[in-house]
């Protein structure tokens, strides 16, 4: 199968991805309604969702769920399961092991600025480099300075900016990252010329996330990747439809909502 193939089951025909991050198992305890939303992907799909990220066990597992939707397989975790800051992490999967269990693409985190800078990238460039070699998207998740926020450039659209574009030069196909929610998340995108996935950030209320959505797609992200957002919500299938205009269809914020409050039961 060719990259772009994979890639099109990832991304809609509009070049943009609701993606649902199932991942967390590998990096918090905070994994609840997790298996739930896993269960109700196919549901989800009719919403509008476009692709999950899964670890190696729920790809293997929870398969039956995830017929018609992009598979993103999750090929690291934290060296600290305990730990919520992620202190550090380590490859578990390889390329063959995404073809395996019939991945459209694969995905670890790289943490330019922190101590474990350059094993992180050590493995990303391994995997962008088979990648090419299987036709295998790569996505990579790029958070200067490590995993949480714990400085002001960690949250810096110019420092997030520049770890992105190294991503894309040890040859990722696509960026997650966090945004900042400043007018300045536009020079993450511009930085790079491959898409930019905003990453979901942590749970908030309607209001706030669907104004950050909009916000980031104004800012020309092609989408984002959202967990919590989406496993931890009384409505899944209202949230997924929701997000699905924001990003497919420039939906306000304020439409979101009245999308979000129409399917909710």
């Amino acid at each position: 199968m060719s990259k772009t193939r994979r890639l099109n089951n990832i991304f809609a025909p509009d070049g943009r991805s609701v993606s649902l991050a199932l991942d967390g198992f590998g990096f918090s305890e905070n994994t609840a309604g997790v298996d739930t939303a896993a269960r109700r992907v196919p549901e989800m799909v009719e919403h509008g969702l476009d692709n999950v990220l899964v670890t190696y066990g729920q790809a293997k597992n929870f398969a039956s769920y995830f017929n018609g939707v992009g598979l993103t397989l999750r090929v690291d975790l934290s060296t600290g399961i305990f730990d919520s800051s992620v202190p550090d992490n380590m490859p578990i999967a390889r390329i063959e092991d995404a073809l395996r269990v019939g991945a459209d693409g694969v995905v670890i985190m790289t943490f330019p600025g922190a101590h474990n800078e350059r094993a992180t990238h050590d493995f990303a460039s391994l995997l962008a480099r088979e990648g090419d070699k299987w036709n295998m998207p790569f996505m990579c998740e790029s958070l200067p300075y490590g995993y949480p926020v714990t400085c002001e450039d960690a949250n810096n659209p110019r420092k997030i900016a520049t770890a992105a574009r190294l991503a894309e030069e040890i040859g990722a196909d696509i960026i997650k990252t966090r945004f900042s929610g400043t007018e300045e998340d536009r020079l993450i995108v511009e930085a790079c010329t491959i898409p930019v996935l905003a990453l979901g950030g942590p749970k908030s209320s309607h209001a706030s996330y669907f104004s950050f959505v909009e916000h980031v797609i104004s800012c020309g992200a092609s989408g984002v990747a959202v967990g919590r957002n989406i496993t931890q919500d009384p409505q899944p299938l209202a949230m997924v439809a929701a997000l699905g205009a924001l990003v497919h269809k420039n939906a306000s914020a304020a439409e979101a909502m009245d999308i979000y409050n129409s399917l909710d039961k």
